[in-house]
Parts: C-alpha cells; structure tokens; sequence
C-alpha cells in the first residue's frame, strides 16, 4: 500500500509504527445474517396448468430397501398430476414425467422446486429452456416457499404411505397411483361444486339487481307561487 504513493519504509519500521499506534484493520468481513438483497414475491398463478410444484418424498419396502417418489402438482387446481416411484431418481426421470405431462397437458410457465441436484442439473435446465419455463428456487431451509407441494406430500404420507406395507416396488407403484386418482377425482369434484356455487352467487346477484327499481320523481320540493295583492298570480 506504501510503495505505490513513494515510501520506502521497511516492513519492520511499518509494522512498529502500526503498533504504536494502536491500530486495528479488520482482515476477515463480518458475516451478512440476513439477505442483502429482498426476495421477490412468488407469482401467483391465475389459471390451470401455469404453475406445477414439484417434490421428492422418501419412503421405504417391508425388507427395508429404500425408494423415493417423485410428486408433481398443478399449484392453480391443487391437482396431483404424477407420481413417480424409484429407487434412485435422478434428473432423467424428472425430464420423463414432465415430457409425458406436456404431451397430456402442456408446458407451464413455471416450476417450483427446491434447491436439490434432480431439479439444478443440466438436464432439467434444458428442458425448461426448451419448452420457455422458468425455473423458481425455494430458499435453502425454507419449505414454506413451496408450501403446496409440502401438503400434498404431507396428504400422500397420512393417506397412503403410513397405511399400507410395500412388499415390492410394483405394488407401491400401483397403491400409490390409485392414492391419486381417488384425489384427484375429489379435487376436481370440489372444484366443480365451488364454480357452481359461484355461478349461483353470480345469478342471485344480477337478479337482485333487476329487481330494484329506480325510485319515482315527487313533487315534495315543489312550493306553489305566492298570489300578488290584486288577485293574480
């Protein structure tokens, strides 16, 4: 820092004066608690098949042999839209299930994952830049920022996972893929009743409407002219 500006002090003469001095210069930054920069809002998806959520749930066989479940979810409808069971899943069976949901459904516009290698490798990043869907990270630790996901998996573990006793991997496939479709079938009824239900509040609401009617002109602020003195108004 001295030779730049001309001293020609000596480190040992630099050093003596330093401590003299009494001066402290920090080598190491504190390290930041909190984030510098605020994360941004998750958008919020406004119609079916523009957000899928995706998870990975662990469970394991009767003989102890673990395996792991891939769960998708359309964040919009709160629909399970696959399942996919494995005992090592990597990132090419994460490309599969989302290649056979396109072809049935569409690409989304996003996904919603956490930060594990199946969803950052390179396989799933060309595939989202392939079909024009961005990718949204939850923060590490943080499994509210994929709270939907979360629950159903929570669902998938009470309703199936902690009942039944796997003896093979086929069976697990197979009671786990009736578990979603008995779901599905009562998401999608759900959803049906709800916009009924609003399809009636929408019609009782026009109707009354109609039925108010425009309130009638009266002459209450109507005052008759003052008769002059010879009679005539």
């Amino acid at each position: 820092m001295l030779k730049p500006e001309g001293w020609s002090a000596g480190r040992n003469l630099v050093y003596r004066l330093y401590r003299e001095e009494g001066l402290r210069l920090r080598t190491k930054r504190p390290r930041r608690r909190k984030m510098a920069v605020h994360r941004e809002a998750r958008r919020q998806p406004q119609r079916p098949n523009e957000a899928w959520s995706l998870d990975f749930i662990h469970d394991e066989l009767c003989n102890g042999k673990k395996f792991r479940a891939l769960t998708v979810v359309d964040i919009f409808t709160l629909e399970g839209l696959a399942i996919e069971v494995g005992h090592r899943l990597r990132g090419e069976h994460v490309v599969g299930v989302l290649n056979r949901l396109v072809r049935r459904r569409g690409a989304p516009k996003y996904l919603f994952a956490d930060n594990g290698a199946e969803f950052t490798g390179q396989l799933v990043d060309l595939w989202a830049y392939h079909h024009g869907t961005r990718i949204d990270f939850s923060r590490p630790g943080k499994p509210t920022d994929n709270a939907f996901i979360e629950s159903f998996n929570g669902s998938l573990r009470d309703e199936c996972l902690n009942i039944h006793w796997f003896e093979t991997l086929a069976e697990a496939q197979r009671l786990i893929e009736a578990w979603r479709i008995i779901i599905m079938r009562a998401v999608l009824t759900w959803l049906l009743a709800t916009k009924r239900q609003q399809n009636i509040f929408c019609r009782q609401s026009l109707r009354r409407r109609r039925r108010v009617k425009r309130p009638l002109k009266t002459n209450a602020g109507y005052r008759p002219p003052i008769p002059s003195a010879s009679g005539h108004p």
